[in-house]
C-alpha cells in the first residue's frame, strides 16, 4: 500500500506539479507577486533545458547506443537492450524526466505571457514541442493536452491519440515562429544567461523552431492525413523566407557543457569503467574505418593498434572478445548536449528532396552539406575524395531505397548521443540497414516503443486503460501512430 501511495504521489507531481523547485548553480530570480505567479521565466529556462538534456543523454547511453548497434554492453544476465529486451522498469525514467521538466517550460510560458515577453514565449513553445514529441515518439498516445495542469485540479488526465497531438505540436511550432518573428522585429532577446543554447537570441531560436518543424514533418510524411510533403515545401522552397532553419554549424542546437557551474556533464561523475563498459559494436566501427571516417579517433579507442567492433545481438554464452570502446575523455565532450544540427537538418532536406517534394537543389547537394558538415561540426575536417567511396558517393541513377539507405547512414553517426533520435528514425524508415545477430530476443524484431511506466497502470488506471484498448497492448511491439500503414 505505501508503495502505491508513493507511485500515484509521483504521478501527481510529474503530470500535475504546481511548483517548480529552485536549482542550484542557476541564477535565482525572485518572482514579484504584483505581476505573476509564476517564476520569472529566466529563472527556469537554464535548468529545465539542462535536466532534459542530461536525461536524454543518459537514455542515449543505455538505450539508443544499444538497440542501435553503436555499443554492445556485454553479458548474459536479462535486459540487454542489444538483444532487444526491454523491462518493464525501463520506461519510467524519461517519462518522469519529461513530464517533470514540462510543468518548468509550461511556466516558462505563463511568466513571460504575464511580463509580455515574446521571446520566452516563443522559446517555451519550442522547447514544449521538442519533449511532447519525444515522448509520443516513445510510447505512442500520452496526457498531452490536460497534463501538467494540477493547479487547474485535472490530477489524472487522459491519453490523446498520437494522431492528434501532432497536429497541435505543428500548431505550436507555427505560434513560436510568429512570436519570435515579433520579438525580432522589436529587437527583443531573452537574458543571456538564462539560455544555455543561444544565449538570448531569438532569431536563432526561431531557426531551431523551423528546423525541429521539418523533423517532425519528416517523422509523419507518410500518414497522407497530415500532408507533410507540401508543408516542407513551403518552408523550403515557396516560403523559405517565413521559415528560416538552421543554416550552418554555428547555429545548431546545443546544450554545450562548459564544465563551468551548473554545466558539468552528466557523465563527468561516472566512473570510467562505467564508461567504457559497453563496447563498441562492429557496424559503428565498421562503418568509420570503411569511410576512413576522421570522427573514429574521438569515437573510438584502439585495440591492438586498430579500431574494432564486436558482434551486436550475440548469441547467450558466445561472448567475443572485448574490442574498442567509447574514449574516456568523451565523457565530458560539450557536443554531446547535442539537440538539433546543421547536419540532420541538410540530410532531413536530402531525403525531402530526393522524394521530390523539394525541388530548391538536387538531393545530392544537401546530402553532400550535411555530410561535410556534419564531420566539421566535431572539428575534423572532410578527407580527400571521401565523397569518392563506394559507400558513401551518391548517384542520381540509384533506386529510392539506395539514396535512403546512403542518407540514413550519414544521419545515424549525425545524431549520435541525441536522445532516441536515430531509434525513432530506423522505426520510420528501416535504415540503416542493421545486421541481426544470432541471439536477438523478440524473434528479431526491433521493439516500437517503450510501455508505458507500470504505476501508471494504478495511479490513472481508468485513461490508461482506455488509451491501451485505443492503440494496442502496452507492449514494445505495439506500432505508433505514424508508424502504421
Amino acid at each position: 500500500m505505501k508503495n502505491i501511495i508513493h507511485k500515484t504521489g509521483i504521478l501527481l507531481i510529474i503530470l500535475s506539479a504546481s511548483v517548480s523547485a529552485c536549482k542550484k548553480d542557476f541564477v535565482e530570480t525572485n518572482t514579484n507577486p504584483n505581476t505573476s505567479e509564476f517564476a520569472l521565466p529566466q529563472a527556469l529556462l537554464a535548468p529545465a533545458i539542462a535536466d532534459v538534456v542530461a536525461a536524454n543523454m543518459n537514455r542515449s547511453q543505455r538505450i539508443t547506443n544499444e538497440l542501435m548497434q553503436v555499443t554492445v554492453n556485454m553479458g548474459d544476465t536479462e535486459g540487454k537492450f542489444f538483444r532487444y529486451e526491454v523491462r518493464n522498469s525501463e520506461a519510467d525514467y524519461l517519462w518522469n524526466a519529461w513530464y517533470r521538466e514540462l510543468t518548468n517550460f509550461k511556466d516558462v510560458y505563463k511568466g513571460a505571457e504575464d511580463n509580455k515577453s515574446n521571446a520566452y514565449m516563443g522559446i517555451s513553445l519550442i522547447c514544449q514541442v521538442w519533449i511532447y514529441s519525444m515522448i509520443t515518439d516513445t510510447y505512442g498516445d500520452a496526457p498531452y493536452f490536460n497534463s501538467n495542469m494540477g493547479r487547474e485540479g485535472v490530477y489524472l488526465p487522459a491519453f490523446d491519440r498520437q494522431s492528434d497531438i501532432y497536429p497541435d505540436l505543428f500548431t505550436k511550432l507555427e505560434q513560436a515562429n510568429q512570436i519570435l518573428k515579433t520579438a525580432e522585429v522589436a529587437k527583443e532577446s531573452a537574458v543571456a544567461s538564462s539560455d544555455p543554447i543561444y544565449g538570448g537570441n531569438v532569431s536563432k531560436w526561431r531557426k531551431f523552431g523551423n528546423s525541429l518543424y521539418l523533423r517532425l514533418l519528416l517523422r509523419v510524411s507518410a500518414k497522407t492525413e497530415i500532408d507533410a510533403p507540401s508543408k516542407i515545401k513551403e518552408i523550403v522552397d515557396t516560403k523559405a523566407t517565413d521559415y528560416p532553419v538552421i543554416s550552418n554549424n554555428e547555429e545548431s542546437a546545443v546544450l554545450k557543457w562548459t564544465g563551468v557551474g551548473a554545466y558539468v556533464s552528466p557523465f563527468a561523475t561516472w566512473r570510467d569503467g562505467d564508461w567504457y563498459g559497453p563496447k563498441l559494436a562492429s557496424f559503428f566501427v565498421d562503418n568509420l574505418n570503411e569511410w576512413s571516417d576522421p570522427r573514429i579517433v574521438k569515437w573510438a579507442t584502439l585495440y591492438q593498434g586498430e579500431y574494432e567492433g564486436i558482434q551486436s545481438g550475440y548469441a547467450v554464452g558466445e561472448a567475443p572478445v572485448s574490442k574498442s570502446t567509447l574514449p574516456v575523455p568523451l565523457k565530458t565532450d560539450p557536443l554531446l548536449g547535442n539537440i538539433l544540427n546543421y547536419a540532420e537538418v541538410q540530410l532531413i532536406l536530402a531525403e525531402a528532396a530526393a522524394k521530390g517534394w523539394i525541388t530548391s537543389k538536387p538531393a545530392k547537394s544537401y546530402y553532400e552539406t550535411g555530410v561535410t558538415n556534419a564531420i566539421t561540426f566535431w572539428g575534423h575536417t572532410l578527407p580527400d575524395n571521401y565523397f569518392g567511396g563506394e559507400h558513401v558517393k551518391w548517384d542520381d541513377s540509384y533506386s529510392l531505397d539506395q539514396k535512403m539507405e546512403l542518407i540514413h547512414q550519414q544521419k545515424y553517426y549525425t545524431l549520435f548521443f541525441t536522445d532516441l533520435q536515430s531509434w525513432f528514425e530506423y522505426r520510420r524508415t528501416g535504415h540503416p540497414v542493421l545486421p541481426k545477430g544470432p541471439g536477438l530476443s523478440n524473434n528479431g524484431v526491433m521493439p516500437a516503443r517503450l510501455n508505458y511506466p507500470v504505476y501508471v497502470q494504478s495511479a490513472n488506471s481508468a485513461n490508461y486503460n482506455a488509451a491501451v484498448a485505443i492503440q494496442g497492448p502496452d507492449d514494445i511491439n505495439t506500432l505508433v501512430w505514424w508508424q502504421r500503414p
